[in-house]
Order: structure tokens, then C-alpha cells, then sequence
């Protein structure tokens, strides 16, 4: 799949990949910064995200070939690759299937093992929201109200919605909702093993339980040349609730 995809400025390639629910422009203003220090940064939509295609097949090897098809139709060579969550493990299942590809790796904030469902809520209130009625961000937030307490998740939901006809009168999300409600166990799933000898920077949340101590020492029997650097002061979404810290581990990582 071709994936849409944002670019910005020039010099040594770093991929971006989102995670579950959101987009290539999640990483703005943190691709701007990059970008700034002689990277040529790609953001990307991975499929069902975004601006990039709708399609059923939604798995991690799946979205692992659509990124080496877009490295390679670009002809880019030892990108570094960065990826959050859904994104990160995206970028393991790329190691295990395209390995030595990558000069650098970076997965944030997310394990090789297994996952329990655990966007139940999340799932609910997307589907509460039925754009046959719903004509306004403000009357599908009053919805979100209803099941999601978190404003945070809720704005980042919220910037999924777009205009989708010319006439800007109906309302949809940007995220392909039916797949991802149907297939959302595609996404638990554990990471085959493997050994690896890319240098790669896990992040870590300090306050996020995504990764925990069995997860570091899974990683370093995975990864020879292995970092891991915890944000303090950070949850999950690290990259934007500590936007600077995780500038600074990331940017000190790729250029040493």
C-alpha cells in the first residue's frame, strides 16, 4: 500500500510511525524540530490512519510491508526508524521481516509481548458516535463525554474528524473504525523472537505500565546494543506530554 505521508527538510532519513487513533500530523511540531538539526524527516500514515488508504487487511506485517515498500519507493537507505505504540511495534515486526535495513531504531513506550484488550472504552464511544446524526465536532464530544473521561484522549480523538463530501456537510472519522473494531486483536499480538543487532533506544513513560521489567529484559535479549531511557514525569504519550525530554533522549540516541 502506497501510504500518504508528510516530509520535512533534509539530511540523514527518520521515519515516524503513529500509533493506534492517530496520524502523520501528531508530530508536527517534533518533526519541525528534528528536521532543524539536518534530519529529513518522514511522518506517515499507516494504513486506516490518516490521509492513507482503507483497506481490510490490518496486521502488523501488513503495516510492517507497507513501511519497507515505502523505503524502498524512495529509495531510502539506512533510515533511522521511530514509532510510538502501535507504531513501535510496527517497527519490531519490521526488524523481524526486513532486518538490517534500519541504522537505528527507536520504539517508544510499548513491549514485544502480548497485550489484554484494553481500548474497550475507547472502541465504544467511537461507535456511539453515529455521524447520520451527528453534524458538529461539539455534538460528538458531548457523546465522548459519556464514556471517556480523559480530555486529552478525547481532543486526540476528536482531531480525527473530517468533512468528507464536497458540500463539507457530513461528518467522518479519518481512522477506518470498522476494521479496527473487528480486527482490534491484530494489534495484541506478541512479537516472534528474534536477535538483532541494530542499535536500538527503547522510551519509557515513568508513569505509563506498558513496558515493565520483564518487558526490558525481554528487549535485551532481543537487542545487542540496546539503550533504555525512561521520561520523567511522562504517561504513554510521551512524545507529547513531554515533548522537549523526549526531543533531547531521542535526539542524543541518533546522533551518537
Amino acid at each position: 500500500m502506497k501510504l500518504a505521508y508528510r516530509s520535512f527538510g533534509q539530511g540523514q532519513p527518520l521515519i515516524i510511525l503513529h500509533g493506534l487513533f492517530g496520524q502523520s500530523d501528531n508530530w508536527n511540531t517534533l518533526a519541525k524540530n528534528f528536521s532543524e538539526k539536518n534530519f529529513h524527516v518522514y511522518t506517515l500514515d499507516q494504513r486506516n490512519h490518516g490521509l492513507s488508504a482503507h483497506a481490510d487487511e490490518w496486521d502488523y506485517k501488513s503495516m510492517a510491508e507497507d513501511l519497507n515498500e515505502f523505503i524502498e519507493d524512495h529509495q531510502i537507505k539506512n533510515p533511522i526508524l521511530l514509532g510510538h505504540s502501535m507504531g513501535g511495534k510496527t517497527l519490531l515486526f519490521f526488524q523481524w521481516l526486513f532486518p538490517g535495513k534500519a541504522k537505528k531504531l527507536i520504539v517508544v513506550d510499548i513491549a514485544a509481548r502480548s497485550y489484554e484488550p484494553h481500548h474497550q472504552q475507547v472502541l465504544a464511544a467511537l461507535n456511539a458516535v453515529d455521524f447520520n446524526l451527528v453534524q458538529s465536532r461539539k455534538e460528538a464530544e458531548l457523546i465522548l463525554n459519556q464514556h471517556i473521561e480523559d480530555f486529552g484522549t478525547k481532543q486526540f480523538l476528536l482531531k480525527n474528524i473530517y468533512r468528507k463530501d464536497l458540500g463539507n456537510t457530513v461528518l467522518d472519522w479519518r481512522f477506518n473504525l470498522k476494521v479496527i473494531h473487528d480486527r482490534y486483536d491484530n494489534i495484541g499480538v506478541a512479537v516472534p523472537f528474534y536477535n538483532d543487532d541494530t542499535p536500538t533506544l527503547i522510551v519509557k513513560g515513568e508513569k505509563s505500565n506498558y513496558i515493565n521489567a520483564f518487558d526490558i529484559e525481554d528487549f535485551k535479549q532481543r537487542f545487542s546494543h540496546l539503550t533504555v531511557q525512561e521520561v520523567e514525569g511522562a504517561a504513554h504519550w510521551v512524545h507529547a506530554e513531554k515533548p522537549q525530554a523526549f526531543f533531547d533522549v531521542v535526539y542524543n540516541f541518533i546522533t551518537t
